[in-house]
């Protein structure tokens, strides 16, 4: 099972919607094993913030393809071209599922990122 090839090939997956704010470069994509490095604001459905990185003044990073974050991150990012901002709605299956996570996010949530992909290392 090669996740790497599985990230590049679910760019159009359903679970991981992704909605441009503002447009990036349109030419620079993550590739597997890449850092991404990214601005973001997790929230429920409803609004109510669980985490931020613009906050802190923090950017957030993770290797795309090596399972550091939520699925719906690695397929909703890998969308992105650096300096696109846009809003990620990632389904329960996508995110924490029916157990949810420490209190923060409760069982079979839907999250919304807004989510800004500052650069690629």
């Amino acid at each position: 099972w090669n996740r790497c090839r599985v990230v590049a090939g679910l760019r159009s997956a359903a679970r991981a919607q992704v909605e441009t704010i503002s447009p990036g470069d349109g030419r620079t994509f993550p590739k597997c094993s890449q850092t991404c490095v990214l601005h973001y604001t997790g929230m429920l459905e409803d609004g109510k913030k669980f985490d931020y990185s613009r906050d802190r003044n923090k950017p957030f990073k993770f290797m795309l393809g090596k399972q550091e974050v939520i699925r719906g991150w690695e397929k909703g990012v890998a969308q992105m071209s650096v300096g696109q901002r846009a809003k990620l709605t990632i389904s329960p299956d996508y995110a924490y599922g029916a157990t949810g996570h420490r209190g923060i996010i409760p069982p079979h949530a839907t999250l919304v990122f807004d989510a800004e992909l500052l650069k690629l290392e």
